[in-house]
Formats: C-alpha cells, structure tokens, sequence
C-alpha cells in the first residue's frame, strides 16, 4: 500500500466510524480555499472515503462546481442533462424519475474512466428519512475470506446501464420506468471491469460491483447472481457502512474508487433534492496490470408512444 503524505494543515476531524466517514468541521468549502486546504481535505477523503461537511448554506450551484474543479476536472453524467445553468450538476429530485437511488452501486461503473469523486449537497430534505450510507469496498475486500479473495482477484464483470429496472426497483412509479427507458439508457453503455481494482493514490484493493455488474465473465447469469449476492453481503457488513443523516446544506464527498452507497428510501412523499457533482477518473487496473474496457456505447431508438 502506497504511504500517504501527511497534510501541512490540521482539520476538525472527527471520524463516524472506525472503517468508513469522517465529519469535518470548521471549514466553509469554497472555490477559494487554499491549496494545502484542499491537499487536507483530499488526504482525509483517502483515508476516510467519505467525509462530510456541516452548514454549507452558503453554496450555490456555481460554487459547488467551483469548489468541486478544486479537486479535479469536471465530468457530467453521460445520459442525464445537466441541471440548467451548469455545466455538470445531476440533480436528484425525488419527486422526478431519477431521484431515488435505492440500490447499492458506484457511481457511473457502466463506463470505463468512471468518477473518481463525486460531491453531493444537501438542499432539500425530508424532516423525517432520506439517510445516505455508504460502505468502504477496500475494507470489503480486505476482511474476504481468503477463497474469496482468491476467486476476486481474476474475476471480471460486465457492467451495464441497461439493467433489469423492474427487478431492482419493483415498487418504483410509472415516471421512474419512463426517465429509466427515455433518459437514463438513452445511451447504452457496457463495459468489463476488473472485480478488484488497485486503487491509484493508496494502493489498496477496492472491488468494484453493485447494481450495475450484468454477470461475471465467464459464469452464467444464475451463477453471476448467487456470487454477487455474496461478495455484496460483504460489501454492506453493518461494519463496512456508515449512515449519514442529512441537513439541508450538508456536503458529502465521497471516493467513488473505493466505496458504494445506497440512499434509503424511506420519507414517503416529501421532497427530497440532492445535487452532484463528479471529478473525473481513470479506467481502473487490475491487479495483474490490465485496464478496464469499454465493450459498447450505442443510442437507442426512441421508443413509439401509443396515438
């Protein structure tokens, strides 16, 4: 494992759990900050893999992608737009089709240079409900039995965007299906990733699943299903996860390399708005030197609509 450079400056620290999160207080993030500010923050996000902020009221959408650019170049999402005026932020708005993330997944792994960051900020939440948790996949990997490990380390797997929705989200309303079919696939994407990924700044083994892996190479759909079902038993160990309970103005950034998350959905019908941000990243590597590929990115046909 790579030895990280201790930070020159001195955060308010306060980890959430002993594997996973930190809050960090007394900072006002900004577009402005110095430079070995934004070394601490990136030091504490590698060691912590989410780290979260308190009372940042004063950000605007134009800030967060300032402050965001701080920590590396700027990526939109590839099929959902923008929100207006800017020129990367996702919104989730839970009362929209793609506003409730309710499975577990890393951000965006149906592309191969997936985000290595993403930054999301609180604006508008629910009085009750609304949690995030995110879990550590190198910690994940880490406590694998040793069989496990051993099968991990050369699997490989398909990632997809065009999954079976229906499945994963039976409950999900009809405006939830159609922003699935017209917006979110409207670009198919599918890509093979390495399970285990050496992550480029800690050099750590992180494993790269969630909702978007299709099946394995080289096991059938059924057998890729029983053994995601397993690996993702470890991934979401309560002792790999830490639940965020959300402010308005809140600030969470989190290592998309070396985490997943799940936002529960759990508040009924009260709004619930999020805004991202992404950094972008670099396909991961293998543990035996070998670079994730994309395997296809084609447009689909708009559907036909009923006279």
């Amino acid at each position: 494992m790579t030895q990280l450079k201790s930070p020159s400056v001195d955060l308010g620290i306060r980890p959430t759990t002993a594997r996973v999160g930190a809050e960090i207080s007394g900072v006002l993030l900004s577009g402005d900050l110095p430079a070995p500010t934004i070394e601490a923050i990136h030091a504490a996000l590698l060691r912590h893999k989410v780290i979260f902020f308190r009372d940042q009221t004063h950000l605007t959408d134009a800030e967060q992608e300032r402050f965001s650019a701080r920590l590396g170049n700027l990526v939109p999402h590839p099929t959902v737009a923008s929100r207006p005026g800017t020129s990367s932020i996702l919104e989730l708005d839970s009362t929209g089709g793609g506003g409730r993330a309710d499975a577990w997944h890393t951000d965006v792994t149906f592309v191969a240079a997936y985000p290595k960051i993403s930054i999301l900020r609180g604006v508008d939440i629910p009085a009750v409900g609304g949690d995030t948790i995110w879990s550590n996949t190198a910690a994940a990997y880490e406590h694998l039995p040793a069989p496990l490990k051993a099968t991990v380390d050369q699997l490989w797997a398909i990632h997809t965007n065009a999954y079976d929705y229906a499945a994963l989200r039976p409950h999900a309303s009809e405006i939830e299906h159609r922003h699935f079919e017209d917006v979110f696939t409207s670009t198919v994407y599918e890509t093979e990733h390495p399970v285990v990924r050496v992550h480029p700044d800690t050099g750590e083994r992180t494993l790269i699943l969630g909702s978007f892996v299709q099946r394995f190479v080289g096991l059938s759909r059924a057998d890729s299903e029983a053994l995601l079902q397993t690996l993702q038993s470890h991934v979401t160990r309560p002792e790999n996860t830490v639940r965020w309970r959300w402010r308005a103005g809140d600030v969470a950034i989190w290592d998309n390399q070396a985490t997943q998350h799940y936002a529960v959905n759990d508040y009924g019908s009260a709004p619930r708005v999020v805004r991202r941000t992404t950094i972008d990243g670099d396909a991961p590597i293998a543990i035996d030197g070998r670079r994730s590929i994309a395997r296809k990115e084609a447009k689909k046909a708009p559907a036909a609509r009923a006279a």
